[in-house]
């Protein structure tokens, strides 16, 4: 008798262990608290930002190639601009070789962008590109080849791994708890574009073919995974992730994972290439939600997404803006994407993504004057 009093005893308490758990991890926030600090903010316009100097997320951020003047001097070109955020990618790979070198590192990146005024989102997974990260120094630019270095984090051997996501729970919980009231940052990206099969690089239809046969799934499980630690670190700035692709009339005809996506970012991110018109369609199927919206990818001269096309109606919508693209470099995102597909030898006639020119010089003066006057520069 007394065993099974004190069996049921040890029950209790653990059920009542879970349930102060649960109570306590942070939820998604209300939408008034995310419209209340929304509000709070500027109108929000910035880049996905990577310094010409760094091919990808590993060489920005390792302590060997890490460069702060370079990210100094940009930075500065970004203030200029008028623009007040960032949208940065960090990757796991470099906090598993030196977590507090990482994280000093991302301190002074803070401390940067601060100087220029400037508040980042950090995004802590991406689902892009090379699938086989490998640390170390990385591999020189593919001529004409966009973005050619850019990797995956997690690489393909851990997303499909799924022993070694406790690693990646601690690589979140590490990094958002250490800034988790750091007002030097925006907000909490938590995975780039999830279930994105790479298909014309990576993928089945690429030249490649490296990609998981099962990525969609592994990726809408990691983006769940990782709200969920984001969570437990209650960072007092906002998580979120963009949905991409898809329908978003209705909560009903979204997919699994875009209907995950509204329901649990405190403020709505999404991604958007398409021309004015169909940049309109996507914020008012997203303004229903009732929650503020921030673009995280636009801008892509070819497809008909430009600064003169979309930044009017996000001002106008009080829709954040982050294109993708600053600086020409390493990245090689001059390039369109079916540079993976075509051989480009010589600089595109139109740029498809980035702004400036490695030494300053804007790629059209005309285009940066009009972004100065849309953000009061």
């Amino acid at each position: 008798m007394k065993n099974r009093i004190g069996f049921r005893i040890k029950i209790a308490t653990v059920v009542l262990l879970a349930l102060v758990s649960l109570q306590t991890m942070a939820q998604q926030w209300t939408a008034q608290k995310a419209n209340d600090w929304y509000n709070r903010q500027p109108w929000l316009v910035g880049s996905n930002y990577m310094p010409a100097t760094a091919i990808n997320q590993l060489e920005m951020w390792q302590a060997e190639s890490f460069d702060p003047k370079t990210i100094d001097k940009e930075l500065g070109y970004a203030e200029s601009l008028g623009m007040n955020t960032m949208r940065v990618f960090l990757h796991d790979m470099v906090w598993r070789q030196d977590a507090a070198g990482f994280k000093k590192r991302i301190d002074a990146f803070l401390t940067l962008c601060a100087n220029h005024k400037i508040k980042p989102m950090l995004v802590l997974f991406d689902s892009c590109w090379d699938p086989q990260p490998k640390p170390g120094k990385q591999h020189e630019p593919v001529l004409g080849r966009h973005n050619s270095g850019w990797v995956q984090g997690p690489g393909a051997a851990i997303l499909s791994d799924k022993s070694q996501w406790e690693s990646l729970r601690s690589y979140v919980k590490d990094i958002v708890s250490s800034f988790r009231t750091d007002d030097r940052i925006l907000a909490w990206d938590i995975v780039n574009e999830p279930d994105n099969d790479n298909a014309n690089s990576y993928g089945r239809n690429g030249s490649i073919k490296t990609e998981l046969p099962n990525k969609a799934q592994l990726g809408a499980e990691l983006v769940k995974a990782g709200f969920g630690w984001a969570r437990e670190a209650n960072p007092t700035q906002p998580i979120t992730a963009a949905p991409w692709k898809g329908d978003w009339s209705s909560l009903e005809k979204m997919d699994d994972m875009n209907r995950f996506l509204v329901q649990n970012s405190d403020v709505i991110t999404f991604h958007n290439y398409g021309p004015p018109a169909e940049f309109q369609k996507r914020i008012t199927e997203l303004k229903k939600f009732g929650r503020p919206l921030i673009c995280t990818e636009y801008m892509a001269r070819p497809a008909g997404s430009t600064f003169e096309g979309s930044l009017p109606i996000a001002k106008a919508e009080k829709v954040g803006m982050m294109n993708w693209g600053f600086v020409s470099g390493k990245s090689n995102t001059i390039f369109p994407w079916d540079s993976w597909q075509k051989q480009y030898t010589a600089e595109p006639p139109v740029w498809f993504h980035d702004i400036f020119r490695e030494n300053g010089q804007p790629y059209i003066p005309a285009e940066t004057a009009f972004i100065k006057k849309m953000t009061g520069k």
